[in-house]
């Protein structure tokens, strides 16, 4: 992941900026898995009263039951979210259909001006490695795949037509992570948004391990055929050395980890979520 510093938060908060006089939404792209440490702590007071849809990326790895909550905690505070596939290119079609809602009265505005319909402008903005050029792709695949310049605008900023109805930004605008919170920063390693080489795997498989051992109990042991009550009953450290050797990797237990840190990415222990809405407004409250 890039390396955040204020000098480099500044230009890509000025990029950024210089996108949104373009648009007429907004996409926010945040991880399923993680909603709040992949949320940029500074978006809203970027966007200002610009209209902005959430879309919670990679949901097909993320525990159902947590995303459900997550969408219906935007939903009580009146903010427009929808969780989709990218990869499958499933649900491009409920995007367009939920813009065309929020932008409603923008495009009844333009009307009564006697302005002439035209398509719907947006940008992506996001953390790194959230999805961004994975709907950009998917978007740009479907239906029409062609580009051209609007006038007035660099050669470098191209949009992506999806069908008559969107035009979307081709280049997405980056935004940086919390970094105060140093669980936060875990759950972004987990998650591979920050660089392997940059972090102890190790640390960052037992903390996950941890999580997985309060909140998805056996989840480790299916996976790893462990034997009845290891999972439980052994310490974090005992557990990594456990799975270590059930992979055959003897005692190179930073080997296990990355192993474990890549099959938990991937999905092959089970769609999960390391962010509960309920859990995320203890923590809040409790660092207050």
């Amino acid at each position: 992941m890039i390396q955040w510093y204020p000098g480099h938060m500044a230009k890509a908060k000025r990029q950024f900026l210089e996108k949104l006089k373009m648009v007429d939404v907004v996409y926010e792209l945040i991880d399923a898995r993680i909603p709040y440490s992949s949320k940029n702590p500074d978006i809203v007071d970027m966007i200002g009263d610009k209209p902005h849809i959430v879309i919670l990326m990679k949901s097909d790895l993320a525990d159902p039951r947590q995303t459900k909550a997550w969408l219906k905690d935007y939903e009580d505070k009146g903010i427009p979210a929808i969780s989709i596939n990218a990869k499958k290119g499933q649900g491009l079609k409920e995007i367009l259909k939920l813009t065309k809602e929020v932008l409603k009265p923008f495009f009844e505005k333009r009307k009564e001006k006697g302005m002439k319909p035209r398509a719907i402008r947006a940008v992506c903005v996001g953390i790194p490695n959230v999805g961004k050029s994975t709907l950009i792709n998917r978007f740009a695949r479907k239906n029409i795949a062609q580009t051209g310049n609007k006038p007035g605008v660099t050669k470098a900023q191209q949009w992506i037509k999806y069908g008559k109805e969107l035009e979307l930004l081709d280049t997405p605008g980056i935004l940086w992570p919390k970094f105060e919170d140093q669980t936060v920063g875990k759950r972004l390693a987990v998650t591979g948004a920050i660089k392997d080489k940059l972090l102890h795997l190790d640390d960052i498989a037992l903390y996950a391990m941890g999580y997985l051992k309060q909140n998805y109990k056996g989840a480790i042991s299916e996976r790893y055929k462990l034997k009845e009550g290891i999972e439980q009953e052994y310490e974090l450290p005992e557990l990594l050395i456990e799975i270590t050797k059930v992979r055959g990797f003897r005692d190179d237990y930073e080997r296990g980890a990355e192993m474990f840190i890549h099959e938990l990415r991937n999905g092959q222990l089970g769609r999960i979520s390391l962010e509960r809405p309920d859990e995320i407004y203890n923590e809040e409250t409790d660092n207050q």
